[in-house]
């Protein structure tokens, strides 16, 4: 396990693939930790150095107390790539990691070489229905609503299953500040004007059947980046890269490939 100690947070991160290789950044959803990319991470080629994270006040990083902005999570991550020494990355960016990434794009273009924005928005809900989910988390703890967020991450066929109940069990242990402190960063941002302004190639990926960014918010956030594209992954909720890794994994990889240019794949 790794900690970087950074300017206002302990950040807990992993790394994997090679060292030399295209760096490519996760950014993971709220109320999950860099483990939502393990079955991804073991389906991508070798040549890339993977580098994930647990944002603040979730998994093993520090948990400041909130509220949060997307500003400071952005900070968090420009700490983190900094202290990695990662002059130029490609960031995959998943709900609230898409908010990271599109945020991280539009402050660093310089930093960011391509921008995939699965199941995310540039703004995701209304402030007031994050409000009150901040109520209700803060009056009964996450359990109160771990099965209605079981619903808008998975398909109902997934929620038979028992790696349901693992993703639950991750969820609800989330530390309340740290998830909270996330919800009044979404809450707050409105990315739409500055996303509008990227010059990135961006690819957008969305499941058929996310009721928290659904594929509509999808497309239409990734076609405000200019040369964009977007796909959709068939019978998946919010979190395709544990429904259907081999899917969003040949995405990711057609991406780097033919809009990178990535050739060493």
């Amino acid at each position: 396990m790794h900690i970087a100690r950074l300017t206002n947070v302990d950040i807990h991160w992993r790394e994997d693939g090679d060292p030399d290789g295209l760096p490519l950044l996760f950014a993971n959803s709220l109320g999950t930790d860099l483990r939502l990319w393990d079955d991804v991470v073991d389906r991508l080629p070798s040549g890339l150095r993977i580098i994930r994270f647990d944002k603040r006040g979730h998994g093993l990083s520090s948990c400041p107390p909130p509220p949060y902005s997307i500003e400071d999570l952005v900070s968090d991550t420009e700490d983190l790539l900094a202290y990695l020494k990662v002059e130029r990355c490609v960031v995959v960016g998943l709900s609230i990691g898409g908010l990271i990434g599109q945020m991280l794009a539009h402050r660093q273009p310089d930093l960011v070489q391509g921008l995939v924005l699965a199941c995310t928005g540039s703004k995701m809900g209304e402030t007031s229905m994050w409000q009150e989910r901040i109520a209700m988390i803060r009056e009964g703890g996450i359990e109160v609503l771990a099965d209605a967020i079981m619903e808008r991450w998975f398909s109902p066929d997934f929620r038979k299953s028992d790696a349901c109940i693992a993703w639950r069990n991750l969820l609800t242990r989330t530390p309340v500040d740290g998830y909270v402190g996330c919800c009044q960063a979404i809450a707050q941002a409105d990315l739409s004007q500055s996303t509008a302004t990227l010059d990135v190639p961006a690819l957008g990926i969305g499941g058929s059947e996310d009721l928290a960014s659904p594929p509509e918010l999808v497309r239409n956030t990734t076609g405000l980046i200019k040369g964009s594209r977007y796909v959709e992954i068939d019978g998946v909720g919010h979190l395709p890269c544990v429904e259907a890794p081999d899917l969003f994994t040949n995405h990711l990889v057609t991406f780097l490939k033919e809009d990178l240019h990535v050739g060493t794949l």
